[in-house]
């Protein structure tokens, strides 16, 4: 038992092999840089949100062949696009609160069912998830299809960058980009067993951030979602743990650039406190992609502040309610994540 936690301890803290990381970071980076960059020029920094969650789709498929990886992420522009436009429809129409919660949980389920049927990579519909939710969480300023827009036009873009290196290389594996067989049998089954655990999962604790009178339960449902990503019940364990320290973490970068330090960066460039959250956010994601797959917790170091300097930009509000309301959502939503991991087995 010493032994096993020894090595349970050492899995926590220790980061996978290299595997093209920096190309893939690469791209990730210039997804999300050329729409950011391009609305930050035309002073509307609000809208980031929008064209990052659209650039995301630049994380799918790292490793695959060109063509298998245009497929990969074609359906994942379908997922995080779509769950973009079910959010800003939310937001449009006003309905927070239990309804945000009934139709994240309704998507997250799907999104699921989707994700294994097509083979996504990496697992699960948890940045879609994550877009529905932010998305329904802040003002929309603009008609709800130019929003939408804006997120397909950046997923178009980064699935772009993505096939960019087949013009290099021009190599085609002819059948890389073959049908995925159909789920049945044991597949099937596992399949819907993963989707009630998401069902689960994210609607306790939406329900739970809804019930403490949080004003982001999107977060603890996202939280959720993450351990039950993983392949078996440490790897999910690992995840969740990764997700609260990790954000603590980068709790910490947030609190140095949005609080009122003297040494803040916002106050080093008075009047371009939008430009700087706007490379942060750039800067922040390629760190994020970097370890992805090497080590979550490190990854989350940088993707918390992503996702709070967006949206910063996109509905501004007090930095310390911010930062502790993103703490306390994160532990409740992955805590309940690796509890329904442990209560809802595969055979």
């Amino acid at each position: 038992p010493v032994q096993s936690l020894r090595g349970h301890l050492r899995s926590l803290h220790s980061l996978a092999p290299a595997n093209r990381d920096q190309s893939s970071a690469v791209r990730v980076a210039v997804s999300v840089a050329v729409p950011s960059l391009a609305l930050l020029a035309t002073d509307r920094p609000d809208l980031m949100i929008y064209a990052v969650f659209g650039a995301l789709t630049g994380m799918y498929g790292r490793t695959e062949p060109h063509q298998l990886r245009l497929r990969h992420q074609g359906q994942a522009a379908f997922l995080l696009v779509g769950g973009l436009a079910v959010g800003v429809f939310l937001s449009v129409s006003q309905l927070h609160s239990w309804a945000l919660v009934v139709t994240e949980t309704l998507f997250a389920a799907a999104g699921s069912l989707f994700a294994d049927r097509v083979a996504l990579k990496p697992n699960g519909p948890f940045f879609g998830i994550l877009a529905l939710g932010a998305c329904a969480s802040i003002p929309t300023t603009v008609p709800w299809h130019t929003a939408v827009l804006i997120g397909a036009l950046s997923a178009a873009f980064s699935m772009l960058v993505g096939f960019g290196g087949w013009v290099r290389g021009r190599a085609w594996d002819s059948g890389a980009a073959r049908d995925i067989p159909p789920l049945r049998g044991s597949r099937r089954r596992a399949s819907w067993i993963h989707a009630a655990r998401y069902f689960t999962a994210v609607g306790a604790a939406g329900a739970v951030g809804v019930l403490s009178v949080s004003g982001h339960p999107h977060w603890a449902m996202a939280a959720a979602a993450v351990p039950l990503a993983g392949a078996d019940m440490p790897s999910s364990v690992y995840r969740g743990l990764h997700r609260i320290v990790g954000t603590l973490v980068g709790l910490i970068l947030v609190a140095v650039v949005l609080f009122p330090w003297a040494f803040s960066p916002l106050r080093a460039f008075p009047g371009h406190e939008a430009a700087v959250m706007a490379l942060l956010v750039i800067v922040l994601q390629f760190s994020t992609e970097l370890f992805m797959t090497r080590h979550y917790g490190l990854a989350m170091v940088s993707f918390t502040p992503v996702i709070l300097l967006m949206t910063q930009l996109a509905a501004p509000a007090d930095p310390r309610v911010l930062v502790t309301e993103r703490a306390v959502e994160t532990m409740l939503g992955a805590l309940m994540g690796i509890l329904v991991v442990v209560l809802i087995r595969r055979r």
